[in-house]
């Protein structure tokens, strides 16, 4: 029943912690799951720390060490557990007491993605009519990866290979255990909301089951069927397969295999062209030689030998003409195409460099545009004109 209470007929803390404890208890036992963090073990008694992967919550959990004694109990540990909520009344705090906790296995985990994947297939989201197609030239790639991973070094050493001038807005975020699927989702939708990126590339290395589960979260799967901006999973290795896989616009094998995606090769655009203009050079000298045996036939027969002569000077004012008009095409195409390349040169980093300036990378690829992103002892990489450096970093100094 509501405490009857006035300013003037207030009733103590202790009644309040009372109430709230008895109406916490009718709750009973109840089955939860969640993830471990922050094990403390005690003479007779465990304390942890029960979070929820996907929400920011989290709660304290206290049991006997009987409990878990056959457990492999750490943080990371995907479990369900048996509770009871309580308050404890010392400090009115809300735990649960936990009579039982059971390890989430790999099949009943693998079971469990199965059922989700039969849901979100269901609805629509891995359907291939509302995938998005990659665009030929991205402005700028967005990258969701580890901080520091192997994974963001091989999207964006790869896609340099390809297009040098490529440019990427990157997110190093936790890809890994609680949080990793808020701090992605954010991530994710901080990119989609830019206007300047084109396609957001989702990377993470190779792992165990475990550990590439907060890419088949279902939140996370949700977030990416909902972007504007086209998402590219690159997610461990070829025999991997999260959720995301199925709801991203492009599913890579590798990381390496999306940096190679995500951009057009500036060689192979070369050879293509250059394999495009033979091959219409060919086709015109072999219609102009076919023509030119047609006329050659014809010109020798009595009967057509006066069409002929009446038509010469027709087919001659005609093929100037012609000439004329082509020459001109062409001098204004070659107009626009030096035009572009004038303006790719002014836009690239490279002209800049080849008026003597430098760029510096720090370890992960990245250009340093404050002497805050470097440190003392690491090694830098020096971008000139012709070729690159590195150099390690003996002190740093602010401008004053």
């Amino acid at each position: 029943m509501a405490l009857e209470t006035s300013a003037e007929t207030p009733v103590p803390l202790r009644v309040v912690a009372q109430q709230v404890a008895g109406w916490v208890g009718r709750l009973g036992r109840i089955w939860v799951e969640g993830q471990v963090t922050q094990v403390s073990r005690r003479p007779g008694t465990i304390f942890l720390t029960l979070r929820d992967p996907v929400a920011d919550v989290s709660m304290s959990v206290t049991t006997q060490r009987r409990v878990v004694e056959d457990l492999d109990l750490r943080d990371g540990s995907h479990v369900v557990c048996l509770v009871k909520p309580e308050v404890y009344l010392g400090r009115g705090a809300l735990q649960l007491v936990a009579y039982e906790i059971r390890p989430v296995g790999v099949g009943a985990l693998l079971a469990r993605l199965e059922a989700l994947k039969v849901v979100l297939a269901g609805e629509g989201l891995f359907a291939a009519e509302r995938k998005q197609p990659l665009p030929f030239l991205p402005r700028r790639v967005g990258l969701v990866t580890g901080r520091a991973s192997a994974a963001m070094r091989d999207v964006v050493e790869n896609a340099r290979r390809r297009w040098p001038a490529v440019d990427f807005e990157i997110r190093e975020v936790a890809v890994q255990g609680p949080g990793a699927v808020s701090a992605v989702v954010e991530a994710l939708g901080s990119l989609d909301r830019a206007a300047d990126v084109d396609v957001v590339v989702l990377a993470r290395g190779g792992g165990s089951v475990e550990d590439l589960l907060p890419f088949s979260d279902e939140t996370l799967c949700r977030a990416v069927a909902a972007c504007r901006t086209p998402v590219v999973s690159a997610i461990g290795h070829e025999p991997d397969a999260p959720l995301v896989d199925f709801v991203a616009d492009v599913r890579c094998s590798t990381p390496t295999d999306a940096g190679r995606r995500v951009v057009p090769d500036v060689a192979e655009g070369r050879v293509r062209i250059d394999r495009a203009a033979a091959a219409a050079r060919r086709s015109l000298v072999a219609r102009l030689d076919q023509e030119r045996r047609l006329l050659d036939r014809a010109s020798v027969r009595p009967a057509l030998l006066r069409l002929v002569g009446q038509h010469v000077l027709d087919v001659n004012a005609l093929q100037h003409r012609a000439f004329r008009h082509l020459e001109g095409r062409l001098a204004h195409a070659g107009s626009d195409v030096e035009s572009l390349r004038s303006r790719v040169r002014a836009l690239s980093p490279l002209a800049t460099l080849d008026r003597g300036y430098a760029l510096a990378l720090g370890p992960g690829g990245t250009a340093l545009r404050s002497v805050a992103d470097a440190t003392a002892g690491e090694q830098v990489t020096v971008r000139l004109a012709d070729g690159s450096l590195v150099t390690t970093v003996e002190s740093v100094t602010s401008r004053p």
